[in-house]
């Protein structure tokens, strides 16, 4: 009997957003605060606020955060969506806002504005699929619920613990995307791991860093 012609994947429309390039990587689910206060960004912070919208994270390659007169910025073609869950202004000039990462997104093309935004016209990636962690990887999700539980019985507020719930301790995607967040490792290596759109090797690789850096017992 043959077998049954594969459903078609819908097609996923390009958008553009508005882009802030950072010397980290944002992945799915994580945590970012951000004190603004550059006039590019905080009218695109504004814009978001009002309309209820997101912005692009990429990690830059070259340049810094902080925009400096003939100096270029690169960065690279696959980063995270975040969304602004809280915000404030302590001073004039100065906003601090909360996000977490949402979607992935590949640059289709970007375009630096007159007054030093960048935004991009992107395609959103697609989420992981749910992976249940199987027996050889567990490892890694027992000491990311150690190092989760000394956090927790610190007492700290919610906006001060690092991971936000709910914790899916068991799943591959969750456990590797907080792991990739922590470990010091090259923006190169993040980026490798935040690409890839197969959640058990993304925990394989996170569990031989581990590994290498001693953190599992």
């Amino acid at each position: 009997m043959p077998a049954a012609p594969a459903t078609p994947r819908p097609p996923i429309s390009a958008q553009t957003i508005p882009l802030f390039p950072l010397a980290s990587t944002l992945f799915p689910e994580g945590r970012l605060p951000l004190q603004i206060f550059e006039v590019r960004y905080l009218d695109m912070i504004g814009k978001c606020i009002a309309e209820g919208s997101g912005f692009g994270v990429v990690a830059l390659t070259e340049g810094s955060e902080v925009r400096r007169p003939g100096q270029s910025e690169r960065f690279v073609g696959v980063g995270t969506l975040a969304r602004i869950r809280e915000w404030s202004t302590p001073s004039p000039g100065l906003m601090r806002i909360a996000c977490s990462g949402g979607e992935r997104f590949r640059i289709l093309q970007a375009e630096q504005q007159k007054h030093g935004l960048w935004t991009a016209e992107v395609e959103m990636m697609e989420s992981d699929r749910a992976v249940i962690i199987p027996e050889e990887l567990r490892n890694t999700a027992r000491a990311l619920d150690d190092l989760l539980q000394s956090v927790l019985r610190q007492g700290l507020p919610d906006s001060e613990v690092p991971i936000a719930a709910p914790f899916r301790l068991d799943d591959c995607g969750w456990v590797a995307n907080r792991w990739a967040e922590m470990m010091p490792i090259t923006v190169e290596m993040k980026q490798s791991l935040l690409a890839l759109d197969n959640p058990l090797l993304r925990l394989e690789l996170v569990q031989d860093a581990l590994d290498e850096l001693g953190w599992l017992k």
